[in-house]
């Protein structure tokens, strides 16, 4: 693509050298530059690209993007290389990288989903039930990429960074996709990496204390406003009325089109007569002129909050309400109160529960529906917010039975540090807990000590199948370490 029909929609450039030229790629990795690519430098908390323009060039970068005020005087260019200035690289990256890819989120249905919790499951119950109904789908989310029912990578971060994602984009355009359902996190609203995505419908599921640190936000009222940006792309949405914060977005949003549900609060679509079990959650809600009942495969009231929205957003593009009972009678999601069959016949469920909000939900529920104990397997991630492993900690101590603190993913922190901050909280509540910092040997104490009775309950990791230790990444897939654990046995 000629370089100045990537630029379509940025204002305020300044430019040297032709704009004229073709361009053959769109990267903000030095070491993924090939031979005509645009390189976009952009300055990130540790890592500032602009040191690399030189190895960008050598790669074959014919083109470079900086950002007003970096020092130019740095800057070698060869004579046939053109340099672009944005006032925003991150936002230039979004907008190019769309434009290069011939802007594919305006040739199907986008849906984005934000808020704290429950962006997975929904994103999955909205993909089972369009795909029941016969649609041609596609997921972009925290646990892999989807497109027509294959999974077609694992993902790496909740959304990709915008060059990947518009790949992505025209990937699903080639392969005739007509839905899109997006997880979208604070962070890539923050980083603008879904600026230039033509979004069809947004939704809120909830709010609470996550990403409270140097690294993602500096406090809550910021985190709120990052998920708010997601409504200023798209006059059609949809929020959680019974949640303090989504409760606001009508208001917030008076020209836009928004739909709201709930269990407690008037909303207009509404979870009655509420039933929840230890493998399943149903109520009646309004899917056509009179209430329904509806039951959903995954167990617990926020199952019921998760349901509700995809009920709203397949309502609005016409599914049919029988459609909409099967393919949530039957949803699955990966690590997401799941539960893993094994031979001992013991009731342990994975789930990705890393935060006060969602350790308390996941817990409240086992403990309501569990007839022997609630054993609980935790640990928090190193280099993400400290203030919430003491809190996380006493909520695991009041409503758990027996806690084992061990390792989450502790990335560049030791594990012994992370576990003294939890067991400050823990400390507080109960004498009932061990510490076992190797995870592994963790979950197979918890085996150890349960019964037919009690219920495991292995939070934190969810749907990964590694463990984050000093940067790298080891296999840990908790499943096949259950299945292992008990085969010795």
């Amino acid at each position: 693509m000629i370089l100045k029909n990537t630029l379509v929609g940025l204002d305020g450039l300044k430019a040297k050298g032709s704009l004229d030229i073709d361009i053959t790629g769109i990267e903000s990795n030095c070491d993924n530059i090939q031979k005509g690519n645009m390189f976009v430098a952009i300055k990130g908390s540790e890592v500032d690209g602009h040191d690399y323009i030189s190895k960008a060039i050598e790669n074959g970068a014919t083109a470079i993007m900086v950002e007003e005020g970096c020092d130019l005087k740095k800057i070698k260019l060869q004579e046939d290389t053109t340099l672009v200035m944005a006032p925003n690289t991150r936002h230039a990256l979004a907008i190019t990288s769309s434009n290069f890819y011939d802007n594919p989120s305006k040739k199907f249905k986008l849906i984005g989903i934000t808020g704290t919790k429950g962006k997975t499951t929904t994103s999955f119950m909205i993909k089972e039930i369009l795909e029941k109904a016969g649609k041609k789908v596609g997921l972009i989310g925290t646990i892999a990429t989807y497109i027509n029912g294959k999974r077609i990578s694992e993902s790496n971060r909740t959304t990709p960074e915008s060059t990947e994602l518009q790949k992505l984009f025209y990937k699903m355009v080639e392969e005739k996709v007509e839905y899109v359902i997006i997880e979208v996190s604070s962070q890539s609203l923050k980083l603008h990496r879904v600026d230039g995505c033509n979004f069809d419908m947004v939704a809120f599921t909830n709010f609470s204390e996550d990403h409270i640190s140097s690294k993602e936000h500096a406090s809550m009222q910021e985190y709120f406003e990052a998920k708010l940006r997601l409504f200023k792309m798209c006059k059609t949405g949809f929020t959680n009325a019974d949640d303090l914060y989504g409760a606001k977005i009508p208001e917030l949003f008076p020209e836009s089109n928004i739909t709201t549900y709930g269990i407690d609060n008037f909303a207009n679509i509404m979870a009655r007569d509420v039933t929840v079990a230890n493998s399943y959650a149903d109520f009646r809600a309004k899917l056509t002129d009179r209430n329904e009942r509806v039951k959903v495969g995954i167990f617990g009231r926020f199952s019921i909050y998760n349901a509700l929205l995809a009920i709203a957003i397949t309502k609005k593009i016409g599914v049919d309400a029988e459609t909409i009972k099967q393919a949530l009678e039957n949803i699955k999601v990966p690590g997401r109160s799941e539960i893993v069959e094994n031979k001992k016949d013991i009731t342990i469920m994975i789930d990705y529960a890393h935060s006060p909000k969602s350790i308390e939900c996941i817990l409240q529920t086992a403990k309501t529906y569990t007839y022997g104990r609630v054993i609980c397997v935790f640990g928090c991630g190193g280099d993400r917010d400290k203030s919430k492993r003491e809190v996380m900690g006493e909520i695991a101590g009041k409503l758990a039975d027996f806690c084992i603190i061990t390792s989450d993913n502790p990335r560049t922190e030791q594990p012994e540090e992370i576990i003294k901050n939890i067991e400050i909280g823990v400390k507080r509540t109960t004498k009932n807990y061990k510490i076992i910092v190797d995870r592994r040997e963790a979950i197979k104490e918890a085996i150890k000590m349960a019964n037919k009775r009690d219920m495991i309950i292995l939070a934190g990791k969810g749907h990964e199948t590694y463990q984050e230790i000093n940067g790298k990444k080891y296999p840990f897939d908790e499943r096949k370490i259950i299945n292992e654990l008990l085969k010795q046995k």
